[in-house]
């Protein structure tokens, strides 16, 4: 099982977290570091936020993306003509190049979700040139406070939406030196840990809600599921949890937290 990630096609994933992976992937590039040429990895490239963040670096002489999603690489090619990019369906946990081929790899918002970051950490690593960096960046379980007013939100009014495409726990590694000890086993020397931030902004409740209810994972099924009557009282107590007690649903934002690392491939 390459992926723990439920995905409902490209569309779906951009409205639900494609627009936040586009924003932390600038401060990401600038912790992580990038090679002065050569060619580069996105490994688990999504709809291509970080890959067409790379490409904006005109240095870059190839950028290799890659995804296990065939819909997220579609769109991804449907979104660039750049020549150095080249975009494929694969597993971040097998990497389908030879050794020692990148000057640089990364993984954005993808470790927490694959069946097993340590061997998808090792891959990297093994990819790498001697020298080269590799870098990865996933959620804080305790830094995304909209996605958290949300869920609790939604097992506070409604209890039998727990196993129904709600978060369960806290994924693998979002918590404070996971990320950095996967790459320390890995073999990275070097490892620096930090935390990026992001504001996750919403133009409105509709935009708030919807696209979680709509996005990635299971929970629209039960949502659709629910009599009307349920439906409208979910829907009126995440509008209140958003409100925060005011009577105007326009704009609010959230600080988000991100974990990344990035280590020295010293082989």
């Amino acid at each position: 099982m390459p992926s723990t990630f439920v995905a409902k096609g490209a569309q779906a994933y951009e409205a639900s977290m494609g627009r936040w992976s586009r924003r932390l992937a600038t401060p990401f590039l600038d912790f992580s570091g990038v090679p002065p040429r050569g060619r580069v990895l996105d490994a688990g490239c999504g709809t291509g936020s970080l890959t067409l963040a790379l490409a904006a670096l005109p240095q870059l002489e190839a950028i290799e993306a890659l995804d296990f999603e065939q819909s997220f690489v579609e769109a991804l090619r449907s979104r660039t003509t750049d020549a150095r990019i080249s975009v494929r369906q694969g597993d971040v946990c097998a990497l389908p190049y030879e050794d020692w081929v990148f000057d640089g790899a990364y993984s954005l918002l993808v470790l927490h979700f694959v069946s097993d970051a340590d061997r998808a950490v090792r891959e990297m690593r093994r990819v790498l040139r001697p020298g080269a960096i590799g870098a990865a960046a996933v959620w804080s379980h305790d830094g995304m406070p909209s996605w958290r007013l949300f869920w609790e939100t939604v097992l506070a009014v409604e209890p039998e939406a727990a196993g129904n495409g709600v978060p369960s726990g806290r994924r693998p590694l979002t918590a404070d030196g996971e990320l950095r000890e996967v790459f320390e086993r890995a073999g990275f020397t070097g490892v620096t840990e930090t935390m990026l931030t992001i504001t996750m902004d919403y133009a409105n409740f509709d935009d708030f809600w919807r696209p979680k209810v709509y996005g990635q994972g299971t929970f629209a099924a039960f949502f659709d599921a629910l009599p009307q009557a349920r439906r409208d009282r979910l829907c009126d107590a995440l509008r209140a949890a958003y409100l925060r007690g005011s009577h105007d649903d326009g704009p609010r934002g959230f600080a988000s937290l991100a974990w990344a690392v990035r280590g020295t491939n010293d082989a």
